[in-house]
C-alpha cells in the first residue's frame, strides 16, 4: 500500500495516468503525502533553471490544472511573467513512483481564483504574505525580518498573495520495480494520449 493507493496500474497506460492524477490529488489533502510538497522549476531571469519546494493546494484532473500559492514580491512571479514554462516534480519513495508535470503557469492576483484561494487559506499560511522585507531581500542577520502579529496585519498581506495555476501539457511517470521499471509519458494537452518509454 502506498501513500496514494495500491499500485495496480503497472501495465495499463490509462490506469497509470489516472493513478498519477489520484496521487497528486491526494497530495493536496494529505500533508504526509510526498506529493503535498513537490518541487517546481522555473526559468530564471538570468536564463538559469530555478527550483523550489511549494505546497500543492489544488489539483483538477478535468481541467488539467495544479495550483500553488506564491508571494507576488518573489522571483517566481517575475520568472513566470517572463517565461510561463514550468515543471513540477514529486517522488513517493515508499510507492517508488516519480511524477513529472510540464506546462505553463499563470499568476492570479486580483481575480476570483486568488480571492477563493486566500479565503480558503489558514491564518498561519496567510501570515507568510505579510513578512517584511520581501522574500529574497538581503539582510544583515538571518532573523532580521518581521512577521505580522495582528489579524489586520495578516489580512494586509493579501496584497502580496497570488495563486499560481499550472496548466499541464505533459505528464511523465516512472515506477521503479525490481521486476522491471515502467516509464510512461502523456500528452495531456491533447487529451492524454500516452506512450511507454524505456526506463
Amino acid at each position: 500500500m502506498s501513500g496514494c493507493g495500491r499500485l495496480t496500474f503497472v501495465d495499463d497506460l490509462g490506469e497509470t495516468l489516472r493513478h498519477a492524477w489520484a496521487c497528486l490529488e491526494r497530495g493536496v489533502k494529505d500533508r504526509r503525502s510526498p506529493f503535498h510538497t513537490p518541487s517546481v522549476a522555473t526559468i530564471g531571469l538570468d536564463g538559469r533553471p530555478r527550483m523550489r519546494t511549494v505546497v500543492l493546494r489544488d489539483v483538477d484532473p478535468a481541467a488539467r490544472t495544479l495550483r500553488f500559492h506564491t508571494d507576488l514580491r518573489g522571483l517566481k512571479v517575475a520568472e513566470i511573467a517572463r517565461d510561463p514554462r514550468v515543471a513540477l516534480h514529486g517522488y513517493d519513495a515508499r510507492a517508488k513512483l516519480q511524477i513529472r508535470v510540464e506546462g505553463r503557469a499563470v499568476i492570479h492576483a486580483d481575480e476570483a481564483v486568488a480571492d477563493e484561494a486566500w479565503a480558503g487559506s489558514r491564518s498561519m499560511s496567510r501570515a507568510c504574505y505579510g513578512v517584511f522585507p520581501a522574500p529574497g531581500t538581503e539582510m544583515e542577520e538571518g532573523g532580521a525580518f518581521t512577521l505580522p502579529g495582528e489579524e489586520a496585519e495578516i489580512d494586509a498581506g493579501r496584497s502580496n498573495f497570488s495563486a499560481a495555476l499550472i496548466h499541464a501539457e505533459r505528464i511523465e511517470t516512472l515506477y521503479l520495480d525490481h521486476a522491471g521499471h515502467r516509464r510512461a509519458v502523456f500528452d495531456v494537452a491533447a487529451g492524454g494520449a500516452g506512450r511507454w518509454l524505456a526506463p
